[in-house]
């Protein structure tokens, strides 16, 4: 028995409502113009709205939608969600042909489109590399300095453009990105930036696009400079001397392009903090409080997944299926796509209460046997999954939450920051479906009160 298949009036639905807009702002790199056009006419909006009826409408799922010359299916429940995940990458391969054919312009034997014992030892000097195991990465002593300086310098571009845009953030983040991955000497580093950026906007039609092999021959040499010549401290630096069947040389250009998506969601908590006066006064006692030099910042941390959950970076997980997969409700074909669309499943008011509110407590537990809160980032079975999950699940998650937080306490502690008005993030009201990051403005200002001085809530 098959599993239960979209009409062809549900299918052109989704494929209208979900997949185009979602996939028209870049899978690899976003369009600025269509971001902002996204969040002017609601469309996440809309896309959540179309898979809730879809849900509604075929209850057992997953669901096959009725394409031709190509099985794809879509995931409708947060069980099935987990399935797929922790049953990754066998039979759910993160390999799918959509992702094999984007990443062959930039990072070809990458670990997320490599297979059987290639994969095993990419992801495993990967999770070396980044640490996957620990909150606080080895490596942090030379790290939050970086954070540091690097907010700093962002601090004095803003006060001198009267202004905190997105250029200027980026510009930094994207520093301090290039100092992290090679250390101090790849800071100004442009040319490496906009060689992974060209390939990237190539990447984003994934095999619709010619690859530009020079291009991309000319790219992976200077990224294998920059690994010959990473300073210790460094990400890069763990990659020297690694066996060829490891690909460092394709391990390191994710780091550099997933960094991207977390400054946008560093920058996206900003302007959550700058609305919500009261979650901006437990940052601030957060950081009074703290003892570990910015390395245990829960409460910030909480407040970028909570960023994650409301906009997130990653809108549409792909895997495909390796054999044929039983389901309660029929078999899913071999070589089938599967889809999870997570503005569906974190935005599910049905399911999560407050979905549409800042609510960073969601990420938060009370472990009896330390002080204080800690942070609980696994709410898989609830279909949140801001850095995916199961063994397939995002290696540097804890990295980018102690990089992310760091620079959110660097910003806060000194610096009050006002939105600019065109963006609707009042606490009292839903928050909106998009929030364009491109188009986020801040006035900063100093703070009047230190935030060493900042007194605690009652």
């Amino acid at each position: 028995m098959a599993l239960p298949r979209a009409g062809v009036r549900d299918t052109a639905a989704f494929m209208l409502d979900v997949f185009f807009p979602t996939a028209a702002k870049g899978a690899t790199i976003r369009r600025p113009r269509i971001e902002a056009l996204a969040e002017r006419l609601g469309l996440d909006r809309r896309a959540v709205r179309r898979m809730q009826e879809l849900d509604s409408r075929y209850p057992d799922g997953p669901l096959l939608l009725r394409l031709p010359l190509r099985k794809q299916a879509i995931v409708l429940r947060p069980g099935h969600l987990d399935a797929v995940l922790q049953q990754s990458p066998e039979p759910f391969s993160p390999a799918s042909s959509e992702k094999r054919g984007a990443l062959a312009h930039f990072e070809p034997r990458n670990v997320l489109v490599s297979t059987g014992p290639e994969r095993s030892v990419r992801r495993a000097l990967q999770e070396q590399a980044l640490d996957t195991s620990s909150p606080v990465h080895r490596f942090a002593d030379w790290f939050l300095p970086v954070i540091h300086e690097e907010a700093e310098s962002m601090l004095r571009s803003a006060g001198a453009r009267g202004v905190l845009d997105w250029e200027v953030f980026n510009e930094s983040w994207q520093r301090t990105v290039r100092r992290v991955v090679f250390g101090d000497a790849a800071r100004e580093d442009t040319e490496l930036t906009e060689q992974l950026a060209r390939l990237r906007k190539d990447a984003n039609w994934s095999g619709f696009k010619p690859r530009r092999k020079h291009t991309r021959a000319a790219f992976l040499r200077h990224v294998q400079d920059r690994i010959d010549a990473a300073e210790p401290g460094s990400l890069a630096s763990v990659m020297r001397g690694r066996a060829d069947e490891a690909a460092p040389a394709d391990q390191v250009p994710q780091w550099l392009f997933a960094f991207e998506p977390a400054g946008m969601a560093a920058f996206r908590a900003l302007a959550l903090l700058a609305t919500h006066p009261g979650q901006a006064q437990l940052a601030r006692e957060e950081m009074a409080r703290d003892t570990s030099a910015g390395r245990q910042l829960p409460f910030l941390r909480a407040t970028v997944l909570e960023s994650l959950r409301l906009w997130p970076t990653t809108p549409m997980i792909l895997r495909q299926t390796t054999r044929e997969v039983e389901w309660d409700a029929g078999t899913m074909p071999a070589r089938c796509g599967v889809l999870i669309f997570t503005p569906y499943f974190h935005r599910d008011g049905r399911r999560l209460p407050d979905a549409d509110r800042f609510e960073p407590a969601l990420w938060l537990t009370t472990d009896r046997q330390e002080a204080g809160p800690q942070v609980d980032g696994d709410h898989g079975d609830w279909g949140v999954v801001p850095f995916s999950a199961g063994p397939v699940r995002c290696p540097g998650r804890h990295l980018v939450l102690l990089l992310t937080s760091a620079l959110l306490a660097n910003l806060l502690r000194d610096t009050d920051f006002t939105v600019h008005d065109g963006h609707r993030l009042d606490p009292r009201r839903p928050l909106p479906g998009t929030l364009d990051n491109f188009s986020l403005r801040f006035t900063a200002k100093p703070r009047t009160v230190p935030a060493g001085d900042v007194p605690p809530s009652s």
